[in-house]
């Protein structure tokens, strides 16, 4: 299996080592120290190497950090992980909630006298040290390079990964790598800039129609890249990884060893772009004046997927659909209590197994039920297994990592008769991902204009969810992918191509947990007859297909439009997936797509 459920981190074994780490402090001279969950790369997934935040506290989240004083240590996280980190944390951590406490604010009020506090400058964007330090200003307290304290004492810490990189074939790339190259480099000359740092994998994947295997999940090499305005690429990336390719990286590609970035980097003629939101902060130090700060130049054109990587895109949702179909059709026949949370990830990821083009999952499995479905990220290990019981609500989300796409879809199930107001919830979060998914909006609208419409029927019953409604997903890349987001934070406009998780959901902690996911793409709105015919419109393809639990819907609920919605996508399902499925899975669908 790609997934295993093995316990990966103790709050039992966060107290010694923070004691450690203390040490490294005192003998310093420093009151404190960062610990961030990132890496020199600063992308969202870390390889077993930089998980420093997780072997230091036991919180395994894919965002947070932690603030180590000398009598305190503060382990700071978002919405989704307040239930999670109380389960993973020892006592000697306090949980932070962010961003609604920020950095500055919390050592002002623990260092009230001021204080010198460390962080690694490889491990912290440039935009991160700089908003801190000014809200910082008078103060007295300090931020501090220094060397990675963690590193001195996790004596056992994993070497760095080295596995192949495979070339990504340009039927599913839709675009030769000399072709991107080339036309990223005309924006840089028209911005006036000598050369883009790319400190991104997924954005070095990308460029280069590469792909990985250094991060789980992800298919992406580690590595850096500095694109030139003349369209000619430094690649540092071990050499060894790069045996296996079928062919040379290109004419315009010269290949360096990783540790003589920095070198090159310092010896840049200005003026360099570095996106500060990305960007390790060592890098601004080395560039000084030279570096002018700028979006990622792969960023958004990444986002924007091309006709081949839409198509690739929309057969690997079909394949995978199919998977889970089978799969929901097998957990159906199954009785209430005698199947257990590794029951199903594992009947999922052997169906989803019989599909050649796929590479790996996407992500670990959420597999969660009854109060374990409250915890956003759950992730099940032998020791949290749990049997699925009657009444239960059992939280399914999970993807594949296929050859031409990347799958995101939540499920939530109903494991014998589910209760009255689990049903009203499911109901409430179904008829926002449906009014997002019907959705019109003026080009220009960015993903915090629209994003209240999935929260709406949820407000309206003083109910709500603390994660955004949506993330950008990669073309064989990674599942979790920017600029595009569906969040009250995002201001990147929506464009033709983006490719938006829509996930609105309820939780419940100690009881449920509700989630419904499409993934859904940009596309130009169809023509009406009543629309401005001088206003540009914009609306959603769907790209996932699996029917949606009738038993958890309260139909009564539903207005007549988000019943013909619901009724008009179940047909879909049926359609394009029932074709695909044995014969007892097509009988199963014929049932759960059936009209309300």
């Amino acid at each position: 299996m790609y997934q295993t459920f093995d316990v990966t981190a103790r709050p039992d074994q966060g107290p010694p080592r923070l004691h450690a780490l203390r040490g490294e402090l005192t003998r310093e001279g420093l009151d404190g120290f960062l610990v961030p969950r990132a890496d020199v790369h600063q992308g969202e997934y870390v390889a077993a190497r930089d998980e420093r935040l997780s072997w230091l506290t036991g919180f395994t989240g894919s965002a947070g950090f932690c603030v180590v004083l000398q009598d305190k240590a503060g382990v700071f996280i978002d919405g989704r992980y307040r239930t999670q980190v109380k389960r993973q944390v020892a006592d000697v951590y306090t949980p932070v909630p962010w961003p609604e406490t920020g950095l500055a604010d919390w050592l002002r009020s623990e260092l009230p006298d001021g204080g010198r506090v460390g962080f690694d400058p490889l491990l912290h964007t440039v935009a991160q040290i700089r908003q801190a330090r000014a809200a910082l200003d008078g103060s007295g307290i300090e931020l501090r390079p220094s060397d990675n304290l963690v590193d001195r004492v996790w004596t056992d810490q994993p070497a760095a990964p080295l596995n192949p990189v495979q070339s990504h074939p340009a039927d599913y790339a839709g675009e030769a790598a000399a072709a991107k190259c080339a036309r990223l480099a005309e924006d840089l000359r028209e911005a006036g800039q000598s050369s883009a740092v790319i400190t991104l994998p997924d954005s070095v994947m990308w460029l280069l129609n590469i792909r990985g295997a250094d991060i789980p999940r992800n298919p992406i090499a580690q590595g850096f890249a500095i694109l030139h305005d003349s369209g000619a690429v430094d690649l540092f990336m071990d050499a060894r990884k790069l045996n296996g390719l079928d062919g040379p990286l290109g004419e315009t590609v010269s290949l360096h060893a990783p540790e003589h970035f920095l070198d090159h980097v310092a010896a840049l003629p200005g003026p360099v772009r570095l996106d500060h939101s990305s960007a390790p902060y060592r890098l601004a130090e080395l560039l000084g004046d030279r570096a002018v700060n700028g979006a990622d130049p792969c960023s958004l054109p990444k986002a924007r997927k091309n006709p081949a990587e839409i198509k690739g895109s929309a057969a690997a949702h079909l394949r995978d659909g199919a998977a889970v179909c089978e799969t929901l059709a097998w957990l159906d026949a199954q009785p209430a209590g005698t199947v257990t949370e590794i029951d199903v990830v594992k009947q999922l990821e052997a169906f989803r197994a019989q599909d050649p083009a796929l590479r790996d999952i996407s992500f670990e499995t959420i597999s969660g039920t009854g109060p374990n479905g409250a915890v956003m990220h759950y992730r099940v290990t032998e020791e949290s297994d749990t049997t699925l019981e009657d009444g239960h609500l059992l939280v399914l989300d999970s993807g594949g990592q296929y050859l031409d796409g990347t799958t995101d879809i939540t499920r939530t199930i109903a494991i014998g008769t589910p209760g009255q107001q689990e049903r009203d919830a499911f109901t409430r979060v179904l008829q926002g991902m449906i009014a997002m998914s019907r959705l019109r909006w003026p080009k220009g609208l960015a993903g915090r204009d629209i994003e209240a419409i999935g929260r709406m029927p949820l407000w309206l019953a003083g109910q709500d969810f603390n994660h955004g409604l949506g993330h950008g997903v990669g073309a064989y890349l990674s599942v979790h992918e920017g600029p595009q987001r569906l969040s009250r934070m995002s201001d990147v406009p929506l464009e033709p191509g983006m490719i938006l998780s829509n996930e609105p959901g309820y939780y419940r902690e100690g009881a449920f947990g509700i989630r419904i996911e499409n993934l859904l793409v940009v596309i130009p709105a169809p023509d009406l007859d009543t629309a401005d015919p001088e206003r540009d419109m914009l609306s959603w393809r769907t790209l996932t297909f699996a029917p949606i639990d009738r038993r958890l819907v309260v139909a009564e609920m539903l207005t007549q439009a988000e019943r013909d919605w619901l009724n008009a996508y179940h047909a879909e399902v049926a359609e394009k997936i029932g074709p695909r499925l044995g014969k007892e899975a097509k009988l199963w669908l014929d049932a759960a797509t059936a009209p309300f």
